[in-house]
């Protein structure tokens, strides 16, 4: 690789840890053909948010490790050099910080993405952890996807691509947010294959999230 290189910030899920892509898919067999660095951090069951009662890990991920992989690396350190991506909670994640930071990453996609997560309702009292993340309502907050996507000046938003198997539990998580999306006005690619919330179908289709990113990039 000669020159400036662009990153591919790729996110876990709530289950996992930074580890999980490089253990469980061939992400490094797909990725070995394009000029990418990708970078997995652990994001904990935080959600990759500045938790109401807990750690920082949206700043820890845009401000302190964005610094030091620029810092460290031959990086493209532009939001044209950036994108970012995940599954389920990394999902979430990844579309969370893109429409939040649109000046930070060009593109960004969510494979089975748990975009509702900060809004469900009942869910801090059923799940005492989302209260400390959330608060004991996150709907309309600093970390709801739905109202961050409404804020946002659809010419400002990141090239988008989100996907969900159809046998995946947040199905309906996804068309939902998809529908969300569409009143909005932001552009964006939503697609459905066959498959559930597993690593089968997140090891097959970050292969098209790549193509998706390089075309961005």
């Amino acid at each position: 690789i000669v020159g400036r290189v662009p990153v591919y910030y790729l996110l876990h899920g709530l289950s996992d840890d930074y580890s999980a892509w490089h253990r469980r898919s061939a992400i490094e067999r797909h990725v070995a053909s394009y000029p990418l660095i990708v970078v997995m951090p652990d994001g904990g069951r935080w959600f990759y948010c500045d938790a109401v009662d807990g750690p920082r890990y949206e700043t820890y991920l845009v401000e302190e490790l964005l610094a030091f992989i620029d810092s460290t690396f031959p990086t493209r350190a532009e939001r044209g050099g950036r994108v970012i991506g995940g599954l389920s909670m990394g999902g979430y994640g990844a579309v969370k910080l893109s429409l939040k930071f649109p000046d930070i990453f060009c593109g960004a996609n969510g494979h089975s993405g748990a975009y509702g997560a900060a809004r469900t309702p009942g869910r801090a009292a059923e799940i005492p952890e989302w209260r400390h993340i959330f608060g004991a309502d996150g709907t309309n907050g600093k970390d709801d996807t739905y109202a961050i996507a409404a804020a946002l000046d659809p010419r400002r938003a990141p090239a988008l691509l989100l996907d969900c198997g159809t046998d995946d539990f947040l199905l309906d998580d996804n068309r939902a947010f998809h529908a969300h999306l569409t009143v909005c006005g932001i552009e964006h690619t939503y697609r459905e294959f066959p498959g559930a919330h597993n690593w089968h179908y997140w090891d097959e289709h970050v292969q098209e999230a790549l193509t998706f990113h390089a075309k961005t990039l």
